[in-house]
């Protein structure tokens, strides 16, 4: 470590594993299981304990606690972990915990996420990459965010949740069921609104691709069928430039535990 980028009220275990190139900021502490890569830089005030691993170039703000013992009364000391990809941001009072045995026991965050102030993420959550979570966002055990999904500020999001690619959920929303990728959803009960197509137009989804997920949108959600009934007509699309669409789409359905939001 490069005493010049370390402060000097910093407490930072001899064990820990961070880059010389790592900047951390007045009075906070990091723990011996902690491994932090090249250019990230952490706050004042943060705590990072547990086994926790961050990437590269993240930026990491004032008091966010990261790698603490998860809000599972069944924790008892067990070795999990955390582990954080690359080019996060992570504002201000953001609280993610390390996983619990018996479910992977690691709680995984992708890169490129911009996650804003007071976001918990819990035990053995999953969010991928490109994410965008608002102030108070908060994600229960075992939660899976695919990339690019969008939540709005303080939305709750039930344990064991799916929320599929480019989806996007309204502000103050509860989600207590599954989300099927491109959709635009909100509200307490959560209803779909429609799709996410500013979203899919500002990455580049051709006409094709769009035309194919808003097919995809009306078997679900407009035509009065079964759920059954429409996953097989989705898997009898045309697919064309939007094969992987269909069977992103396909995937959740089939994997759904708790059933999608009708």
């Amino acid at each position: 470590m490069v005493a010049a980028r370390i402060h000097a009220t910093a407490v930072i275990d001899a064990a820990a594993q961070i880059d010389s190139s790592v900047e951390v900021g007045p009075y906070a502490v990091i723990g011996p299981h902690v491994s932090i890569g090249a250019g990230s830089t952490v706050g004042a005030h943060c705590v990072i304990e547990g086994r926790t691993t961050i990437g590269a170039d993240n930026r990491i703000f004032q008091f966010a606690s990261l790698g603490a013992v998860p809000q599972d009364k069944k924790y008892a000391g067990e070795p999990t972990e955390l582990v954080i990809g690359d080019r996060n941001v992570i504002r201000e009072f953001c609280t993610f915990n390390i996983g619990v045995p018996g479910a992977g026991g690691i709680t995984r965050v992708g890169s490129d996420n911009w996650i804003m102030a007071y976001t918990h993420i819990a035990h053995d959550c999953r969010v991928d990459n490109h994410t965008t979570l608002a102030n108070n966002t908060t994600l229960a055990g075992h939660v899976h965010l695919a990339d690019w999904v969008t939540i709005g500020g303080l939305t709750g999001i039930h344990q064991f949740v799916s929320i599929g690619a480019h989806a996007m959920v309204g502000f103050a929303s509860a989600v207590s069921q599954d989300v099927p990728p491109f959709m635009l959803v909100d509200g307490n009960p959560l209803a779909v609104r429609g799709l996410n197509i500013v979203g899919l137009r500002r990455r580049g989804f051709s006409t094709a691709r769009v035309r194919v997920i808003k097919q995809m949108h009306r078997l679900l959600y407009r035509q009065g069928l079964t759920l059954a009934a429409a996953r097989a007509a989705i898997a009898e699309l045309p697919a064309e430039d939007a094969q992987q669409d269909v069977a992103m789409m396909l995937d959740l359905l089939d994997a759904s535990s708790r059933g999608i939001v009708r």
